[in-house]
C-alpha cells in the first residue's frame, strides 16, 4: 500500500464533509461546510478538492492512500458515475469517480452512503466482528447497507441497499423517488416531522404549538421527555414504524445484528423499547432475538468507510 493515510469523503445534501483517517479509522482531522446544492455539479465539486487539500496539506502525495467517497445515489459504482442524486443539483450522469480523481491526483473509490457507512460500522463500530448486519440510516431519508457472509453487498451496477424504497403502504405517501408508500416515506425523520406539524395544528393543547419556526424530530422528542402527550404519542408511532420496517430487513437479510444510524439514532434510547417491541410482533418467531443497536460512529460511519475502501482500492490495484 503506498500511504498510510485516507481521505474520507462524505458528499449530502446539507453538508460536504472530509477528514483525515488513518489505517485504524482514527479520524485526525477534519473540515466541512454546507453543500452548495443549488449551484450544480462542478461547483461542489470544488467544494469536494478544497476541503480535501484542506485535510491532507502538509502530507506528501506517497503518503497518501487515497479518497473514498460516500455519497447520496442512486450511483453506479462500477462505472464510478452518480446517476442522479435528488438532492443536489446536476450530479446525473455525472462521472464523479473520475473528476474527483483528476483533481486530486489520487486514486478514488466511490460508494452508496448507506453502505459506505455500513462498511464503517462493519470494521470499526456496531458490526465488528459479524459477518451479517444490516445497517439502516434513520435521517432526511432512510438508507442502507448490507453485510452479507461476510461480503459487502453491492448489486446490480452496485446499487443494493436502498432499503428506504421498499413499499411499504399500498398506495401510500408520494416518496421524493416518486413512488408512493415508501418505508422512507412513512419512518424517516422528515416524514416524522411532517406528522408532527400536522398533528400539533389539531391539538391546541400540545406544548409544540409554541414552538417558534418549523417545527422539528428534536422539538418533539423534547417535549415527549417533559410529558406532552402528543409528542409521545408521535414518538411512539415513529418506533412502530421503524420497528416494522427494521422486521422486514430481518426475513431479507437474516442479519445477526441491525444497526441504526443517522440523525434519529441521536434518540435511540428513547425508540428503541418500541422498535423492539414492534419488531417482535411482526418479525417471524426465529428472527425475534435479532438485536437491534445504535451505530457506534455515528455521523463519522461514513467516513470511516470511505477511508475503508480508499485503503481496498489501492490494495486490490496492487495485487497480481
Amino acid at each position: 500500500m503506498s500511504g498510510h493515510y485516507a481521505i474520507g469523503i462524505d458528499l449530502g445534501g446539507t453538508q460536504v464533509r472530509t477528514a483525515l483517517i488513518d489505517v485504524d479509522g482514527k479520524i485526525l482531522k477534519r473540515a466541512s461546510e454546507p453543500t452548495r446544492a443549488k449551484d450544480g455539479a462542478d461547483v461542489v465539486i470544488d467544494q469536494i478538492v478544497r476541503l480535501a487539500a484542506c485535510v491532507s496539506d502538509g502530507l506528501q502525495q506517497a503518503e497518501l492512500a487515497g479518497a473514498g467517497v460516500s455519497s447520496p445515489g442512486p450511483l453506479d459504482t462500477t462505472a464510478g458515475v452518480a446517476l442522479g442524486i435528488p438532492t443536489i443539483a446536476g450530479f446525473a450522469g455525472y462521472p464523479m469517480r473520475e473528476e474527483i480523481g483528476r483533481r486530486l491526483s489520487l486514486p478514488v473509490a466511490l460508494e452508496n452512503d448507506g453502505i459506505a457507512a455500513a462498511i464503517g460500522e462493519w470494521t470499526f463500530g456496531a458490526g465488528r466482528g459479524r459477518d451479517n448486519l444490516v445497517y439502516v440510516t434513520v435521517s432526511t431519508g432512510i438508507g442502507g447497507g448490507v453485510i452479507a457472509d461476510g461480503r459487502v453487498l453491492r448489486g446490480r451496477r452496485g446499487m443494493a441497499g436502498h432499503v428506504g424504497h421498499m413499499s411499504f403502504v399500498q398506495d401510500g405517501e408520494l416518496c421524493v423517488c416518486g413512488g408512493r408508500g415508501c418505508f422512507e416515506a412513512y419512518g424517516s425523520g422528515t416524514a416524522f416531522a411532517q406528522r408532527a406539524r400536522a398533528a400539533a395544528l389539531d391539538d391546541p393543547s400540545s406544548s409544540l404549538n409554541a414552538v417558534r419556526g418549523e417545527l422539528s424530530s428534536e422539538d418533539v422528542f423534547g417535549a415527549a421527555a417533559k410529558g406532552d402527550r402528543l409528542a409521545q404519542a408521535l414518538v411512539r408511532q415513529e418506533a412502530e414504524i421503524l420497528g416494522r420496517g427494521f422486521a422486514a430487513l430481518l426475513h431479507l437479510y437474516s442479519p445477526e445484528v441491525l444497526v441504526m444510524g443517522g440523525g434519529l439514532s441521536s434518540q435511540f434510547g428513547t425508540l428503541e423499547a418500541g422498535i423492539v417491541q414492534t419488531m417482535r410482533v411482526h418479525a417471524m418467531p426465529a428472527f425475534r432475538d435479532t438485536p437491534v443497536m445504535p451505530a457506534e460512529l455515528g455521523s463519522n460511519a461514513g467516513l470511516a468507510g470511505a477511508a475503508v475502501l480508499a485503503f481496498e482500492r489501492v490494495r486490490q490495484a496492487g495485487r497480481p
